[in-house]
């Protein structure tokens, strides 16, 4: 039985590991990967202390400040599910590895919803990504698209169309974000609008050069040149392994109080997880380095 568990290799689990660490904890990290959504991420223009970093630079260094401590580190896992149990919590892997634990920080973040189209997976992060608050001024002056027709598409577009020497809109239906955004939208020729366009296909090597997108009603087929895509259809949290413990919100968020409580004492969430509102890697991390502070209490109070 480990002192503490944290699920999750992303900013916030990793932020919880190292503090966790530091207060001397028996503590296990469990995670499919090491660096969660900024493994989607081209390069890093706002975490404190950098003034760029590449994506793969700034895990490395995490990981490096993790890797100095005795932690055990089970990467390449993934937890079906949380369940309570006497003194603690248990964690089953979908292999069938259980793992206990006093208690437990999950910071499992959250998931990009996909378009799963040719060419997506191949050039993540190679011009493909979701976060334009992200990674958008890193494609200044380029000519971009944006996939999606709601708020989140809508803030994309008009974050970029500032910074880009042209913005293209595709939406498989109309518009369907609030109309103060879409009143927002300037006209001129900086910004193309296709709606009831659905995207067949991103192209490019080893980074993206362009999309094909084709028109529901005619059937016929258009290539975009663009170097860079931002797909705003949305984010799905990785909770589905405590639905059955916690009542989650209408989001699939895990609700947390400002000491990353849930209702269930000693089980703590940090990050993109939660419902706790900006989702950016350096509020995850101190997320997690309060819930892996506050874990530590909980542990000191059971003696």
């Amino acid at each position: 039985m480990y002192d503490l568990m944290v699920i999750g290799g992303g900013p916030a689990g990793l932020a919880a590991t190292v503090y966790a660490a530091r207060k001397q904890l028996n503590a296990a990290l469990i995670s499919e990967d090491i660096g969660g959504q900024m493994n989607m991420t081209l390069g890093i223009e706002n975490y404190l202390g950098y003034q760029f970093i590449e994506a793969p630079e700034l895990i490395g260094k995490f990981q490096t400040q993790v890797d100095q401590f005795p932690i055990d580190q089970k990467i390449g896992a993934k937890v079906s599910t949380v369940a309570k149990i006497d003194g603690g919590y248990e964690a089953v892997l979908e292999k069938g590895d259980r793992y206990q634990s006093k208690a437990v920080i999950l910071a499992t973040g959250k998931k990009p919803r996909m378009l799963n189209i040719p060419g997506e997976k191949e050039l993540a992060g190679r011009g493909v990504t979701y976060c334009a608050i992200c990674d958008g001024p890193i494609f200044t002056g380029q000519r971009v698209a944006v996939v999606g027709g709601g708020n989140s598409a809508l803030e994309a577009v008009l974050d970029m169309v500032k910074i880009a020497e042209h913005v293209d809109m595709v939406s498989l239906t109309p518009l369907t974000g609030d109309a103060i955004l879409i009143e927002q939208l300037p006209a001129g020729d900086r910004l193309a609008i296709y709606t009831e366009y659905q995207t067949e296909r991103i192209e490019g090597d080893p980074l993206v050069e362009g999309m094909v997108i084709k028109d529901v009603k005619s059937g016929k087929s258009k290539r975009l040149d663009v170097t860079g895509i931002f797909i705003e259809i949305g984010l799905v949290p990785n909770s589905t392994s405590v639905k059955d413990l916690l009542e989650l919100n209408k989001s699939g968020e895990v609700p947390v109080n400002r000491s990353c409580e849930t209702a269930l004492p000693g089980l703590y969430a940090a990050g993109d997880v939660t419902d706790v509102p900006e989702k950016q890697i350096v509020v995850a991390a101190g997320e997690g380095a309060k819930a892996a502070l506050q874990a530590h209490r909980y542990l000191q109070r059971l003696g």
